[in-house]
């Protein structure tokens, strides 16, 4: 009895504060979502109006199309610059080369950064003036952009600095899950003749399918949940025009009002919030479920 007391007593605190900034937030959103707003005040149920308008009703259908649209391609570019670097520099450590200790330790430095100090620290990297970006490629003699001031370039500048952010952390999961495959496989693959890349595609990738399910469901649940990087680094309205709005901007603009736009719309901007905990919950559940499956065939 006292042990139960004394468990109880230490987890009040995390399951009060889970409670007070995490459950109440979520219930107060589907609370929210079938309710009419007029400023701050709630007029009335309105049953499904919220959704529709959002998803089939223009000017919020166009918008709410664009921004998942923007989200897709962040998932996709960060599954294949960020996770595809993430494997080949887990196998360069796997190798044990000379140094490879201080290696991870840089790898995983930049995970450790707060995403606003790297969001400031890209910003200046990439400014169009005095940027290093610009001072590296006219070296070579490329001539200087603006990164961020271009719709052609800007999201993928933030995909880029993402990349460069989180690398470290896929890398790790990879590693470990490498780690775990013995010696003897290896060995006996590199006996009948295997290069580095029939190994990677053949041998270790089926092996690390538990590191890839980890590292697939993290990505897709981030890249929908973008928020920081495009905030600091393009703006609330997703600049240039709107070349790097995504689900997170467009519903914090939508809810509680925008630098040129004082107005705020708690009914919509809690539509789209179910919307996005629904399908990220929906599809993550789904593909780990799926991902699952292909573990136990690997």
């Amino acid at each position: 009895m006292k042990r139960a007391l004394w468990i109880a007593f230490l987890l009040a605190p995390a399951l009060a504060v889970m409670a007070l900034f995490v459950a109440w937030p979520i219930v107060s959103a589907f609370r929210y979502a079938f309710q009419s707003f007029h400023g701050l005040t709630a007029s009335g149920f309105i049953g499904l109006r919220n959704f529709t308008e959002v998803l089939f009703e223009p000017p919020f259908s166009a918008w709410t199309i664009a921004a998942f649209w923007h989200n897709c391609i962040v998932f996709a570019g960060l599954m294949v610059v960020q996770n595809g670097l993430a494997y080949l520099i887990a196998f360069a450590l796997l190798k044990s080369l000379p140094g490879h200790r201080v290696h991870q330790v840089i790898v995983f430095l930049p995970v450790v950064l707060s995403a606003i100090i790297v969001g400031f620290l890209w910003k200046l990297f990439l400014h169009p003036l005095f940027g290093l970006v610009n001072a590296a490629i006219g070296l070579v003699g490329f001539a200087p952009r603006s990164w961020l001031g271009d719709a052609n370039t800007a999201l993928g500048s933030i995909i880029a600095t993402n990349a460069w952010h989180w690398v470290g952390f896929p890398a790790l999961i990879f590693l470990a899950g490498m780690q775990r495959i013995s010696r003897e496989t290896i060995e006996a693959a590199r006996l009948d003749g295997a290069g580095d890349l029939a190994l990677l595609r053949r041998i270790i990738w089926p092996l690390v399918a538990p590191s890839a399910t980890i590292v697939f469901i993290l990505t897709f649940i981030g890249s929908f949940n973008w928020f920081e990087l495009p905030y600091v680094m393009a703006g609330i309205t997703g600049s240039p025009g709107g070349a790097t709005d995504v689900l997170g901007l467009y519903f914090y603009r939508t809810a509680f009002g925008g630098v040129s736009s004082g107005l705020q719309d708690f009914g919509h901007g809690s539509a789209l919030a179910v919307l996005m905990f629904v399908f990220i919950a929906a599809v993550s559940a789904l593909s780990l479920r799926y991902l699952r499956r292909r573990e136990i065939e690997a």
